[in-house]
């Protein structure tokens, strides 16, 4: 349907949450208000809220063409809680297409896409703001699903499936597939400059990189994920900040101080490079080194060398490479447990803390070889 058409069928979830707004609203739109209250949640006070405006942000810049063709926006599903108006024969027999009408004054509400039409509502109410204008606006056709002759509870069921019968993403995975994220592009670099050895043939180190999972196959070639590769990338660029933002997205205009996309890429692609190269024999034995926790620590250490780091933390590359090349990278409990990983009563690691809760720990055990995790790691 026609954008200014949805947003005269569903009225602004903020507004509805309005208490003052709604004193002077019409019997209708408090009607409105009080149906929606039975199927949503409050979007005021909680995460899907604070999303409304990056979500303007990003359909404003895909409709502005800096997204190219690789953007989209699911359709918003529909519920009216009143009658339908009326609905026609079919118009080609067999195929089930027919016209609807609903009724002026019916209650509409998004039982899923809510958000969407939320920030759909953001910049039809202020296009001027995003860089667009209502013209451009009225033109755009949002695609939608519209259940009828359906009560408050069967509502409620379809918001509960849609929003938890399905399996969620888990968000690291999901910023390796965003081709956007400045951090994905750099791991996919990184890895497409490196050269290895498999099998006496010399291969792209890309070919053994998982980029459609969270965890390695025991019977895969591949040894280590993208994902993992990726907390390298961000860790290597941001330092120990880089633990808060491995499952954030990365853009290149929230980089450190004075670095530049270029300077950036100029720099980490043959570091992390080097360094991959020299640990290869431990990710092809399937070490510890490719556990995201583990890549995080060696991130923070490598960011040292990279000539943007605070002067306490500045390492030369020899330095740095000296560091982990004392390190024992076995998958052995006597050096990881409690560093990286936790260990059951059979000696067998565990690494589920990954890479925030764990990350630390790992670099300050590379960097200062004379602490206690320092020795332990080196078998010292």
């Amino acid at each position: 349907m026609g954008l200014p058409t949805l947003l005269q069928l569903v009225p602004s979830p903020k507004n509805q949450e309005n208490k003052r707004a709604l004193q002077y609203a019409s019997g209708l739109q408090r009607r409105h208000a009080e149906i929606r209250g039975l199927v949503q949640r409050m979007i005021k006070t909680t995460s899907k809220g604070k999303n409304v405006v990056p979500y303007a942000d990003y359909m404003a810049a895909g409709l502005k063409g800096m997204h190219g063709s690789g953007w989209s926006t699911p359709p918003v599903t529909l519920w009216l809680a009143d009658q339908l108006g009326s609905i026609s024969d079919e118009l080609v027999p067999g195929t089930s297409i027919r016209t609807i009408s609903v009724t002026p004054g019916s209650a509409v509400v998004a039982v899923d896409g809510e958000t969407q039409v939320t920030a759909w509502h953001e910049l039809y109410d202020d296009p001027a703001r995003f860089g667009l204008t209502h013209d451009a606006l009225a033109a755009i056709r949002v695609p939608f699903e519209l259940y009828w002759g359906l009560n408050v509870d069967d509502a409620r069921q379809i918001f509960y499936d849609r929003n938890v019968e399905g399996v969620s993403v888990a968000k690291n995975l999901a910023m390796s597939m965003d081709q956007r994220d400045f951090a994905t592009q750099l791991a996919r670099r990184v890895a497409d400059s490196v050269k290895v050895e498999q099998h006496g043939e010399i291969v792209p180190f890309t070919k053994l990189v998982e980029t459609r999972g969270r965890q390695l196959k025991a019977s895969g070639p591949e040894v280590v994920t993208l994902s993992a590769l990726r907390v390298l990338v961000t860790t290597a660029l941001h330092g120990r900040r880089g633990l808060e933002l491995t499952s954030a997205t990365q853009r290149e205009n929230a980089l450190p101080d004075g670095v530049s996309a270029e300077h950036a890429t100029r720099r980490l692609v043959p570091l992390l490079s080097g360094l991959i190269s020299q640990l290869y024999p431990q990710f092809a034995a399937r070490s510890v080194v490719s556990a995201p926790a583990v890549l995080a620590g060696i991130g923070i250490a490598a960011h040292g060398a990279t000539g943007w780091s605070a002067p306490e933390q500045v390492l030369s590359e020899d330095e740095l490479f000296g560091l982990l090349a004392s390190v024992r990278w076995e998958r052995k409990a006597q050096y990881w447990d409690g560093v990286a990983a936790s260990a059951n009563a059979k000696g067998v690691l565990n690494f589920s803390g990954g890479a925030k809760d764990s990350g630390g720990r790992v670099a300050d055990a590379l960097l200062r070889p004379d602490t206690e995790y320092g020795r332990k790691i080196r078998g010292w």
